[in-house]
């Protein structure tokens, strides 16, 4: 009975520790079943697109599949909370862009905290915006744009993938560094503003580039400039529009990875190496070349390196959402 009595002190002892080493005991055996990515947006578009690929490029890393789950609207503000309400167990990853994982903070009244409820892992790359105008458009470089539409104040027309989006806010920043007045069309998705920039219904748009490849190759529509610090390899001929007459202006649709708070470090670690390895690889570079979207420099592809990115693009446009007065339904 003695024996018995000090056998079971010996486990109850044991536990505590037991149970403070699970975190790492826990990681070590990580992935051992399918893990969720969740996409804030529907099925077939660029966010989703993206997620797709690298998904199947992680897989033969972690030796578990990507599971792609779509969790549309508000923004993108419904999947990014169905994250945030996953077990932190690293089985539920969080994918998205500067929209949903910082502008709907500024935009919405959100029942979760974009910063403290969900950890970053790394920051996957960046898209510059194209401002491209209708080819009847009576201007042929940035500067006679910005020259007619000082000309015609609020005649002109954009149209925007949706109130309160990438493109719309950039637009409003380009009204106040240009002292420009022009009125925002909005439509559901980019597809459809295209369709109406081709035909004459609206004057020019500044959307993500990647929007424009077909257009641009058909010489459809009059590229002014993109917004990116740097020109695009795809699209050489195109000047940034710092070169193009307004110093300094940039903005860029941003994509990374998070999962909820609380997953162990161990885990966030396992899956920044997993996406470094990703993101070096021949074949995911050729294919972000082609859809001009920029890799994250190596210096800057870790967790905290997203954190402080997410946060200065916060402290960017979130004043500018609120000066303008942007409404969203």
């Amino acid at each position: 009975m003695g024996r018995w009595l000090s056998a079971v002190a010996a486990i109850l002892v044991s536990l505590p520790a037991a149970v403070a080493s699970g975190g790492p005991a826990m990681a070590q055996g990580y992935p051992s079943r399918p893990i969720n990515m969740i996409v804030p947006f529907p099925a077939g578009g660029a966010t989703d697109t993206l997620a797709r690929f690298l998904g199947e490029h992680m897989r033969p890393i972690l030796g578990q599949p990507i599971v792609i789950e779509n969790v549309a609207g508000a923004a993108g503000s419904i999947g990014v909370g169905r994250a945030v309400r996953s077990v932190a167990d690293g089985y539920a990853l969080s994918i998205g862009t500067s929209t949903t994982h910082m502008l709907t903070g500024g935009l919405y009244n959100l029942q979760f905290d974009l910063f403290g409820d969900l950890e970053p892992v790394i920051l996957i790359g960046s898209e510059p915006l194209l401002i491209v105008g209708k080819k009847s458009l009576p201007a042929d470089d940035l500067k006679g744009l910005i020259a007619y539409l000082k000309a015609n104040p609020d005649k002109a027309s954009v149209g925007i993938a949706g109130v309160g989006a990438t493109g719309h806010l950039t637009g409003i920043s380009f009204q106040k560094e240009t002292g420009t007045i022009f009125q925002f069309v909005p439509y559901r998705g980019n597809g459809p503003a295209m369709q109406d920039l081709l035909s004459g219904q609206i004057d020019f748009m500044i959307e993500p580039a990647s929007n424009f490849r077909s257009l641009l190759a058909a010489t459809s529509v009059k590229p002014f400039a993109i917004t990116g610090k740097a020109r695009l390899k795809s699209s050489p001929d195109i000047p940034t529009a710092d070169e193009a007459g307004v110093p300094g202006f940039s903005a860029s649709l941003w994509y990374g990875l998070w999962v909820p708070r609380d997953t162990p470090k161990e885990i966030i670690a396992r899956l920044n190496a997993t996406m470094m390895q990703v993101l070096a690889s021949a074949p995911v570079k050729q294919r972000f070349e082609e859809l001009g979207i920029e890799i994250t420099p190596l210096a800057r592809q870790s967790p905290e390196a997203l954190r402080a990115f997410q946060k200065a693009e916060a402290d960017r446009w979130w004043p500018i959402i609120k000066a303008s007065n942007v409404k969203v339904e």
